[in-house]
């Protein structure tokens, strides 16, 4: 093979390029020696720098990235063994709900008019407020004599799944004799209505238990009438 200098350096020629296309590599230049052309690699310093700071910096963003991913992997990891280790947690009991259970009068009025205590069952339904720990409650007691019980409680959590309420409202009477009575009492009146609301974990039962304290309750006796109720309810 021909040989030709370009500087000080010698390189191998290629040979005659005359009829056959010049490919010109990256980093390479054309040289003219002895009437022929030679390939030669350019290897100045400048031209080494820009190389091995772009390589670096290629290779930096590669590991970067690198590191993201399996950064990204274990915390995915450890978050989903995290989750499996938590214990489920039913919903909180602050849903609304109906229920039915009974009633059970504590109380007596003036027993030679015929206000004895009575007992019977009871419809509850409740409904939560979203954007407050208020609900709206109501119950009819059914005896004797039929009374209506609307309440407006403040209701206070205990837990997940329990939470305690205090309410106020009214007892309505419905229509019925005199001598009739109802868990409380035979004539409408003010009511203090604490109680409970308790929800049976992986279901939508509840367990419902509250006390009513009807003032002036008798019309005769002219005393409190005092009641508990206790139930099942179906959330919705």
């Amino acid at each position: 093979m021909n040989k030709a200098s370009c500087g000080t350096t010698r390189f191998d020629a290629l040979g005659p390029t005359r009829g056959f296309p010049i490919i010109i590599f990256p980093n390479y230049q054309l040289c003219k020696g002895n009437g022929e052309l030679d390939m030669m690699r350019v290897c100045s310093s400048q031209n080494h720098h820009d190389y091995s700071s772009s390589y670096s910096k290629s290779c930096q963003r590669r590991l970067l990235k690198r590191v993201a991913i399996a950064l990204g992997i274990t915390t995915l990891a450890f978050g989903s063994i995290a989750a499996d280790s938590l214990p489920a947690f039913a919903q909180a009991a602050y849903g609304s709900y109906v229920g039915i259970g009974g009633s059970f009068g504590l109380s007596s009025g003036d027993e030679a008019f015929g206000e004895d205590s009575s007992s019977g069952a009871v419809i509850a339904a409740r409904y939560r407020l979203l954007r407050a720990p208020v609900s709206i409650r109501a119950q009819a007691l059914i005896s004797d004599r039929t009374a209506i019980v609307p309440t407006v409680s403040y209701d206070i959590p205990l837990n997940w799944q329990t939470d305690v309420y205090i309410g106020a409202g009214a007892s309505l009477m419905l229509d019925g004799d005199q001598e009739d009575t109802s868990p409380v009492g035979n004539q409408s009146s003010f009511v203090l209505q604490p109680g409970i609301d308790h929800t049976l974990p992986n279901s939508n039962l509840v367990l419902f238990g509250n006390a009513i304290f009807a003032f002036d309750g008798y019309e005769e006796g002219n005393n409190a009438a005092v009641s508990i109720q206790g139930g099942v309810g179906l959330r919705f």
